[in-house]
Order: structure tokens, then C-alpha cells, then sequence
């Protein structure tokens, strides 16, 4: 007992010194002293803090970088790219955080430096660096139509990628369309390298259309990644279709809905239905003033012909054939494809947009719904079945 005592009466000593060094004052100038006399300064009251931190990794290129400070003002901002270009941001109203602008590159190591000036007037600065993610891949995408052209109404908007996408839904949720007239439509891949765009009915005569594919930073899936977003803005021309009922051997041409011109023709040979000009809605691909057509199966090579429209990646043309002028107009004995005479073959040719649509009937072969351009070969049901969404 007495020496708990003692001890206990010690720690009271001890604790009455201690408190009584902390009530002395400090020197005639008020600051703190140490324990040799000298002066201890106050730390800077501002605080600069960026996102992404220093030494970060994997940074989304799609992600702002913000550099904020507490207790002061920024004065200078600066964040560069490895070749030391400075990325744009702007500095807020009150001075006190700053945010890029622009999107980053894909495996790139940047650098900060930033300022500030502290509610005290005391300077403080930042430096840092970051790295951003490094896709597995990169990946080109390609939009159709392109800018300022004018295309006929079934012309479908494709989005092409150089490969394989997984992540479909993401991919249709970033794709935009902006109609000068309101249009129902929808979304539907055709592979997974392609997606298109299609209204349900034929687009209504000069609408202009705007389209954003801004995919750039976005994971396709299995890490590959967009190389860069693409837009395109383009024009619906007039309302031109093609319609030919094989057994009447007539291509009609309607604008706005009313017969404009016929022409003789002669379409696919009635008595092999392989060769029969396939049934289905289709729409002109390419135009070629001169074409060479090959197809050894069947006995010609190297054949050239005038004034050719293609309408199928199945390998139907609307074209002259003038060596076909006896059957033209009379009976149906081209390989699939539809005679003209040259004089109404370069008429058509002349009044022909990219996109305009060809509807064929009358044949005994169905559509052919291999080619990347089929579109309008389905159900609109089946056709919005098609979108990711």
C-alpha cells in the first residue's frame, strides 16, 4: 500500500508540471517557440488536390481531369500530353477548380503542374503525372452515308466496325440520329461488325439527316476500344422507285408516288429458278458507267456492259445489254440481272441516286438475305428483333 501510494503521488507531480509548462506563455512576439527558442512558421492554409491522384493508372481517356484547391485560388493550370501539348480546360468563376476539356489519348503517361495563392497570400504548387488505360485493340468505324451527299429514300445509315462487338447495347445507346422531319426507325445488327439504321417505312423526300457515333473510350468488348467517334450529316433526295413484276418485262420508275418512266426489260431466265431476278426490296449500291461481268458457270467471262446500277451484293445489276435486244421487252433470259436497251439504260442510269429502292415480284426465287445490304428484306418486326436494345 504505501508504495502504490508514492507512486501514485509521483504521477500527480509529474502531471502538475506538465500541465503548468503548458500555461506558460510564449516569447514577447506571441509565436510558438521549440524548446531552443526559434520561431516554428505556420503551414500554407491552401490545399491542391487532382483526380486522377499522382502515379494513377488506367485512366478512362473519357474521364475529366479536375484540379481543385481548398483555402485559396488557382493561378495556373497546366496538363500536357507526352509530346508537351498542353490539353484545353477551363479555370471556374470563383478560381477554384480547373477541368479539362478534350478527351485523352489511349496509353499516354500526362503531366500537371498547378498553382495557387492561399486565403494566407502564401504560394503552394502541385505536380504529378498519370497513365491512361491501354486498349488490347483499337478498332476503326466507318459511317455510310457520307457527309453532304444526297441518297435515295431507302438508303439505310450503316456503322461499320474492323471487328467483332460485343457490348451491342452500349454501342446502339451512343448512336445518334437527328431528322429534319420526324422518322420512325430502329437500330439492327446485321453481324457483329455491322449495325444499321433503318426507317419503317421509306425516308419522306428531302430530309436532311444527322448522325453521332461518339464510341470513342467505350470497351466493345475483350478490351478493344474505338479509335475516334464519327458523325456524318447527309440529305434525302427526291422520291424515285423502281418497281418490276418479272412476267410483264417493265421496269417503272414512280416519283412522288406516280409513274415517271417504263422501259422495256428482260430480267432472270424463267426456266432456271437460280437465275430468276430474286423477289424483295432492295436498293441501288453502286453506279458504274462501265462494268465487266465474269461468271465462268455459266459460260461468259470478261464481258463488258454500260450504264450499270447494282441493287444486290448477290450480284443483280440493272444495265444495258444491247447483245439482248431481240428478248428485251418479250421474254426474261439474262442470268438475273435487268436488261435495258443502252438509250433507256443511260436514262435510268442518269436519274439513279445511291439508295434508291428496287422492288421486284413475279419470281419464283425468293430474297436473298446474304448480301450486307438487306435492310428492307425483312418484316419490320423482324427488323427491330434485330436491334441490341
Amino acid at each position: 500500500m504505501i508504495e502504490r501510494r508514492t507512486v501514485f503521488k509521483a504521477a500527480l507531480a509529474a502531471g502538475a508540471a506538465t500541465m503548468a509548462a503548458a500555461c506558460t506563455s510564449g516569447g514577447e512576439d506571441g509565436g510558438a517557440q521549440t524548446g531552443g527558442g526559434a520561431t516554428t512558421e505556420a503551414p500554407p492554409a491552401a490545399v491542391i488536390t487532382a483526380e486522377p491522384a499522382p502515379d494513377a493508372k488506367n485512366v478512362p481517356v473519357l474521364q475529366p481531369v479536375t484540379v481543385k484547391v481548398a483555402q485559396g485560388t488557382l493561378t495556373e493550370v497546366k496538363l500536357t500530353n507526352p509530346e508537351g501539348k498542353a490539353v484545353e480546360g477551363q479555370l471556374s468563376a470563383d478560381k477554384t477548380t480547373w477541368t479539362s476539356s478534350e478527351s485523352l489519348g489511349y496509353d499516354k503517361t500526362y503531366t500537371y503542374t498547378a498553382s495557387a495563392t492561399g486565403t494566407d497570400g502564401k504560394p503552394v504548387t502541385l505536380t504529378g503525372s498519370f497513365s491512361t488505360l491501354k486498349p488490347a485493340s483499337t478498332v476503326r468505324v466507318t459511317l455510310n452515308p457520307a457527309d453532304d451527299v444526297t441518297v435515295g429514300v431507302a438508303m439505310p445509315v450503316s456503322v461499320k466496325f474492323t471487328s467483332a462487338v460485343k457490348n451491342k447495347a452500349a454501342v446502339e445507346q451512343a448512336l445518334k440520329i437527328e431528322t429534319s422531319t420526324e422518322v420512325e426507325g430502329s437500330w439492327g445488327w446485321l453481324s457483329d461488325q455491322q449495325v444499321d439504321w433503318r426507317p419503317k417505312e421509306y425516308w419522306p423526300a428531302n430530309t436532311t439527316v444527322k448522325v453521332e457515333a461518339k464510341l470513342y473510350g467505350m470497351d466493345l468488348g475483350g478490351g478493344a476500344y474505338p479509335r475516334a467517334d464519327v458523325t456524318t450529316e447527309f440529305k434525302i433526295g427526291r422520291n424515285q422507285v423502281v418497281k418490276i413484276h418479272t412476267p410483264d418485262h417493265k421496269m417503272n420508275v414512280y416519283r412522288g408516288g406516280s409513274l415517271h418512266k417504263s422501259y422495256p426489260c428482260s430480267n432472270g431466265k424463267d426456266s432456271d429458278v437460280n437465275l430468276n431476278t430474286p423477289n424483295g426490296t432492295y436498293i441501288i449500291m453502286t453506279k458504274e458507267p462501265s462494268a465487266i461481268f465474269d461468271n465462268a458457270r455459266y459460260g461468259y467471262t470478261n464481258v463488258n456492259k454500260k450504264w450499270a446500277c447494282r441493287f444486290s451484293n448477290h450480284g443483280e445489276f440493272i444495265h444495258e445489254n444491247q447483245d439482248n435486244a431481240a428478248n428485251i421487252g418479250r421474254a426474261n433470259t439474262s442470268h438475273g440481272c435487268v436488261n435495258l436497251l443502252e438509250a433507256d439504260a443511260k436514262d435510268y442510269f442518269d436519274s439513279a441516286l445511291i439508295g434508291d429502292p428496287v422492288e421486284i415480284s413475279g419470281s419464283k426465287l425468293g430474297p436473298v438475305v446474304t448480301s450486307d445490304v438487306m435492310d428492307w428484306l425483312v418484316s419490320w418486326s423482324a427488323w427491330q428483333a434485330k436491334s441490341a436494345l
